[in-house]
Parts: structure tokens; sequence; C-alpha cells
């Protein structure tokens, strides 16, 4: 009786590229949050937004602030997924979990805040993940053609 392990070719394992993995996801998390954080404060500079101390109760205002940063959580998947070594969707999609947590931790430190619609930080930590793939899917897509 011969040993499988043995008898059969050794195949090599390609090389792991956790750095570029790591700075694919880093980078779209950071597209994200920067985006976000710029566009608030020229929204507030603008006068468009109350004083941040003030919150943000104006529903509308929420629903603005979700739209764009709807696109920029998209945007950052694609980022993720073109940045991504291999398997762009994996990468857009751990983007986007890392973003349900961030997010869901969010909905808990500020519930009781009263900085606004309780809606709107739930509706952040939801939308991410499926932006998130959405972005990465835009990007296979995009390389494909």
């Amino acid at each position: 009786m011969t040993n499988l392990a043995q008898s059969a070719p050794l195949q090599s394992a390609p090389p792991r590229r956790l750095g570029r993995s790591l700075v694919a996801v880093v980078a779209g998390f950071a597209a994200v949050v920067a985006l976000s954080t710029a566009t608030d404060a020229v929204l507030h500079a603008a006068k468009v937004y109350p004083p941040t101390e003030q919150g943000l109760h104006d529903p509308l205002l929420a629903l603005l602030a979700v739209a764009y940063r709807s696109v920029f959580t998209l945007l950052g998947g694609w980022i993720a997924a073109r940045l991504a070594p291999n398997a762009p969707l994996r990468h857009a999609g751990v983007l986007g979990l890392l973003g349900l947590v961030a997010g869901t931790a969010g909905v808990i430190a500020t519930w009781n805040l009263d900085l606004g619609p309780r809606w709107y930080p739930i509706a952040l930590a939801l939308s991410g993940p499926i932006l998130c793939w959405l972005g990465g899917l835009l990007a296979v897509r995009g390389r494909a053609s």
C-alpha cells in the first residue's frame, strides 16, 4: 500500500498576495471615508447642513447623505475589486463586511445621542455590503470588456 502523499507530485500553491489584498480593501475603505467626510464638510461649510453639534434631523438631508454615501460605497467596492490581486468580488465583499461591522458599531454608539433619524445609520450599515458587492461587480464587468 503506497502513501498518496509520497506518490503524488507536490503542487506548488500560488503565492499569497496578502499585502496587495490588504491594500485593495484599505484603499476602498479609505476612499469611502475620505469622500464621505469631505462631502459632509463641504455641505456644512455651505450651510446646507446645520452645524455638526446640532445633528442632522431633517429627513431629506439625511436622505441626501445616504444618497452620496451610497455612491461612495459603491466606488469603494469598485476600488477594492480593481486593486485586488485575485478574486475581486471577494475583496469587495470583505470591504462590505468591514463596513457592516463599522456601521453596526456606529448604530450602537450613536443610538441614544439624538443626532438624527435612527433609520439613517441603520440604512448605511445595511446597504454597505450590497453596494460594495455591486461596485465589485461593475469592476469585474469593466475588466471583461
